[in-house]
């Protein structure tokens, strides 16, 4: 039974994403018309992460429904490469980049938000869907890794891959630089270079404390959940 209020609610936040995406991607703002994009900001990139990995969580949901009870072996091994892609995507993305997004995005903006969301940015970008790119992404992932045991992958092959895709954004991000002679982000243009690559490896050093807090919190909740259910399943003493 509790089976199809997840799948509701996956489909949901996956139409929100896909919502938040094309409200962002039809606001005329200068710059998405310079070099690299949307693409150059963090932030659209975890919301294509969100949205391709609900995308999975939903065309998983649909691959079990129409698999149980069927005895095909071949349909039964796609589905279970469908649930490792739709857990390895979120121990080494979704998590620890959506994470990370918010994060440091409201870190900053509190403290100067010049720094990383000048307000010339209100003309352009509603209140609401701020919040779309910068703050619902967490509870949602939270809210996924509640409803669903996932299988992280190997602490050596997860560590890996997001150092990969940290080292890769921050080269793009110099590349960009190196083109336009323009920083990506308001206050790298405001601290020296050695500034810049103390923070380009306290970011890497992040989300590696990211993926390894995902990976601990999806232990914790179900091995308290395990634990529940093996407390009710006891046979009360009379």
């Amino acid at each position: 039974m509790a089976l199809v209020p997840c799948q509701v609610l996956r489909v949901a936040i996956l139409l929100s994403y896909c919502s938040i995406l094309c409200n962002y991607k039809a606001i005329e703002m200068p710059s998405h018309q310079t070099y690299g994009g949307s693409w150059k900001f963090l932030t659209f990139i975890d919301l294509v992460i969100q949205a391709v990995f609900f995308g999975i969580c939903v065309l998983t949901d649909l691959s079990s429904l129409l698999t149980r009870g069927s005895g095909n072996q071949e349909q039964e091994r796609q589905l279970r490469k469908l649930i490792s892609l739709r857990d390895w995507t979120l121990a080494v993305l979704a998590f620890p980049v959506g994470v990370f997004v918010v994060a440091v995005f409201w870190t900053i903006y509190a403290y100067d938000r010049e720094m990383i969301y000048p307000r010339l940015l209100d003309n352009f970008i509603p209140g609401w869907l701020n919040h779309g790119m910068h703050t619902t992404v967490l509870p949602f992932i939270l809210i996924e890794m509640r409803t669903s045991h996932h299988q992280y992958p190997s602490r050596s092959s997860g560590l890996a891959a997001i150092c990969t895709f940290s080292v890769g954004y921050i080269l793009w991000v110099c590349w960009i630089h190196h083109v336009t002679g323009m920083w990506v982000y308001p206050f790298l243009e405001h601290i020296g270079s050695g500034a810049r690559i103390i923070f380009f490896g306290s970011t890497t050093i992040l989300m590696n404390f990211l993926y390894l807090l995902g990976e601990v919190l999806n232990s914790y909740i179900w091995d308290t959940q395990r634990s529940i259910e093996e407390e009710k399943e006891k046979p009360k003493l009379e």
